[in-house]
């Protein structure tokens, strides 16, 4: 009964017409300031994981995403791939595995010299799995053949090497280095150029494509072993419980395995990504904790007016926490219309936010590119909720001073 009445009060504080201007000054600055924040967080925090959603499907899609390692050679990979990729505890969490080969090497044209990450595969098994075939320009993954010799270039690669279609280079492999009287001599062999990907990302500047078994003769190693298999996964963010998980299953099994993953070659940028994005969020939280202390302001000098009703109300009985209710009411409901206002706004602007800089003749990335925007309804419930218990803690020192008043002291004059 008693909040009943409170947020009957509360609400008829809030509707009636402020007697002191400024307090309405500040009360619409601090609802205008909580509109403002969380619609720029909703706008901000989508389109930095649709940037992050963006450099996982170009960057991991190209790259070994968690490969396991086997130092002689996996007897029967079929089986053991098979026995990962449906087992109840991983059937979720990995989309495929393939045999995989991974060398870092030196590769020289005759205009220059440039290192990449020579990964070895066999084409028909990475249709349906690997993203870089449907980013690779005439279909040059079906000139990948055992013993042809072939390789597929990324796009800023070939322009670094100066190379095209058809164009030969020499490939310097760190494995399989052997060593002569004149000290160590490192792999080589000639492979011809079949043609360029590329997913927009620095993989294009570092990555190449070779058959499998042919990566495996550049390696000096028997071309028919299988040593490394590479797993495709739902969720690569999440290799950190799907590695040592992998390696227990097989173990098991009896087969000893080691394991690497993304994070050793590009961690550090999805980590950089990370860190900017929760950096930006925290900017923008500021905007609605100082709108939060607009609330106080206001609802303090609320406090101040309406003194003598407070005095009034206690000595009809309305209790200390029934006066707190009626001031924390008032604060929430302004809280309420900013951030109902905030969030119908910033989703709006989110799903309709490459229409509207299309509209007004703004490019960000470049022309022909659009921003990528991801709206979690995740992050938007952490927003909302956010911005409701900081508020709600806005309103207790306003409320708390209401109810300290004395209702003796406050009527004796009037």
């Amino acid at each position: 009964m008693n909040f009943g009445f409170s947020f009957f009060m509360g609400f008829r504080y809030w509707r009636a017409r402020k007697a002191n201007a400024f307090a309405s000054f500040i009360t619409l600055f601090a609802v205008s300031g909580i509109f403002l924040g969380v619609a720029a967080l909703i706008v901000v925090s989508s389109v930095m994981n649709g940037l992050e959603g963006q450099l996982k499907n170009r960057i991991l899609g190209a790259v070994p995403q968690l490969t396991l390692v086997h130092q002689t050679g996996f007897d029967d990979w079929q089986a053991q791939a098979t026995f990962l990729q449906h087992h109840k505890q991983l059937q979720n969490d990995i989309v495929g595995v393939v045999p995989s080969a991974t060398t870092q090497g030196m590769l020289q044209s005759s205009a220059n010299i440039a290192a990449a990450q020579v990964l070895g595969v066999y084409p028909e098994l990475e249709q349906g799995l690997s993203s870089i075939i449907s980013h690779t320009y005439s279909s040059a993954f079906d000139a990948l053949e055992s013993g042809s010799y072939a390789i597929v270039l990324g796009s800023e690669l070939a322009r670094n090497l100066a190379v095209k279609t058809g164009d030969q280079i020499r490939i310097l492999s760190g494995d399989g280095v052997v060593y002569s009287p004149l000290g160590p001599v490192p792999s080589q062999r000639k492979f011809t150029v079949a043609g360029v990907f590329e997913m927009g990302a620095q993989v294009d500047a570092s990555v190449a494509y070779v058959h499998y078994q042919d990566a495996r003769r550049l390696m000096r190693q028997d071309p028919h072993v299988i040593s490394e298999l590479r797993l495709y996964l739902t969720d690569p963010f999440n290799v950190a419980n799907i590695a040592p998980l992998a390696i227990e299953l097989l173990q098991q099994q009896g087969v000893d395995t080691t394991s690497r993953d993304w994070r050793a070659d590009f961690g550090h940028l999805f980590a950089a990504v990370k860190m900017e994005k929760n950096m930006m969020s925290l900017m923008l939280s500021l905007i609605v904790a100082v709108a939060a202390f607009n609330i106080v302001s206001a609802l303090v000098m609320m406090v101040v007016d309406k003194t003598t009703d407070v005095a009034v109300l206690k000595t009809q009985g309305l209790t200390t926490s029934a006066v707190m209710n009626i001031f924390i009411v008032q604060g929430s409901l302004n809280a309420l219309l900013g951030l109902g206002l905030g969030t119908l706004i910033g989703v709006i602007l989110t799903l309709n936010l490459n229409d509207i800089l299309t509209t007004l003749g703004v490019s960000i990335l470049g022309a022909g590119q659009t921003l990528p925007v991801q709206l979690s309804f995740i992050q938007l419930s952490v927003i909302i909720v956010g911005t409701l218990l900081i508020t709600l803690v806005a309103t207790i020192y306003p409320a708390l001073r209401a109810a300290q008043v004395q209702p003796a002291t406050a009527l004796r004059y009037e």
